[in-house]
């Protein structure tokens, strides 16, 4: 009777042991399968995020080439303007010329300064973009560390059998899964502080 009852024990042991590590198994099929999701789209917003930057660093640099036409046609102005006030006696058509390119100068001075302020426009929408993919770029790089994390959990869980041990990795991958979700569909789900630790 003692060897049936060990037998009925023994049974039922392996019949736990074979339903944790199907529950183990499909949560580690979910979970790598959910990363790799992850990884593929994080690789698109790095794509975008180095676009945005060197869209933005372009855009710099057209603002400073303004900038120094700019100031070139500023001081050619003043320089027509000092010329003319050094001569008071000069014939009306000298003067009359003295005014149309000083009015020249400050046309072009107007129209640098107006395209500086659209390409500063660009640039500082550059650099929006960027902090908005980077969020979401912090979201799937914690997803995928959290689920990575979750997925080494199982792998224990299966060796040790411990029940606690299965809890704290299906906490692992839910919170990794949310903050892929939470990339992907645009929620404000970002734990600066997780963001910190990993950047």
């Amino acid at each position: 009777m003692a060897h049936i009852d060990e037998k009925i024990s023994e049974s039922l042991e392996k019949a736990r042991e074979s339903r944790l590590n199907t529950a183990i198994a499909a949560l580690v099929a979910v979970s790598a399968t959910f990363m790799a999701l992850i990884n593929v789209k994080d690789g698109n917003i790095v794509q975008a995020m180095a676009q945005a930057q060197a869209n933005g660093v372009d855009a710099w640099a057209y603002y400073q080439a303004k900038g120094t036409k700019e100031n070139l046609a500023t001081s050619a102005r003043e320089q027509i303007e000092l010329m003319r006030d050094s001569s008071p006696g000069a014939p009306p058509e000298v003067k009359a010329l003295f005014e149309k390119r000083i009015a020249g100068y400050a046309a072009l001075e107007k129209k640098y300064q107006d395209e500086k302020d659209e390409i500063k426009a660009q640039a500082q929408g550059f650099q929006k973009q960027y902090d908005a993919l980077n969020v979401h770029d912090d979201q799937f790089d914690m997803g995928e560390a959290l689920l990575s994390v979750a997925i080494a959990l199982f792998g224990v869980t299966a060796l040790t059998r411990k029940a606690w041990l299965l809890g704290v990795a299906i906490a692992f991958s839910a919170y990794g899964t949310a903050l892929g979700l939470a990339g992907f569909v645009g929620w404000n789900l970002h734990p600066d502080w997780l963001a910190r630790l990993l950047g």
